[in-house]
């Protein structure tokens, strides 16, 4: 099986760690998908960019992306971001737009302060109907910032688990 690809988005570099944890424990490739006009990563600028987000939101916006993303080159795709305003980033609407994952694994995983997933994984089911769709792995996004190795090598062994059960 080929190695996955752990693509995430990440300011304040919370899903950044729980992204490096994931390809530590997979042995997959990382890479991050870096915005064309960069977010202040200053976290004493928290509420400046928290109107950005909304205002991105509410006026449906699609931040471009400045990196190429190799999507076609593999088969599963971890997919990770924080939570803004209840949702995903809408850089991540940007995504899928310009990149097909039809034929592909999705597993999502995202940091949150208390919105969990928010209902992005039914989001990402919606605008990649064509992808198998794995379960997510929600982290507050402290507890992603100290560390969660036990926690995530428990949801990649439940992961293992569900695929074995399809196959049988």
């Amino acid at each position: 099986m080929k190695q996955p690809l752990i693509l995430y988005f990440s300011v304040y570099s919370s899903t950044k760690a729980l992204a490096e944890e994931i390809a530590r424990q997979t042995g997959g490739d990382l890479l991050e998908i870096v915005p064309e006009i960069p977010y202040d990563s200053d976290r004493s600028h928290y509420n400046a960019l928290a109107r950005l987000a909304k205002k991105e939101h509410d006026e449906d916006r699609r931040p471009r992306i400045k990196n190429p993303l190799p999507i076609a080159d593999y088969d599963t795709v971890y997919l990770g971001y924080p939570m803004w305003w209840y949702t995903f980033p809408m850089i991540l609407y940007t995504l899928f737009e310009q990149y097909d994952f039809s034929g592909k694994t999705i597993i999502p995983f995202n940091t949150h302060m208390g919105s969990c997933d928010g209902g992005t994984y039914q989001t990402i089911h919606e605008l990649a109907p064509k992808a198998r769709l794995l379960p997510g792995l929600p982290v507050e996004m402290s507890d992603a910032e100290r560390g969660v190795p036990q926690r995530v090598s428990q949801w990649l062994n439940s992961i293992d688990q569900e695929r074995k059960m399809e196959v049988v």
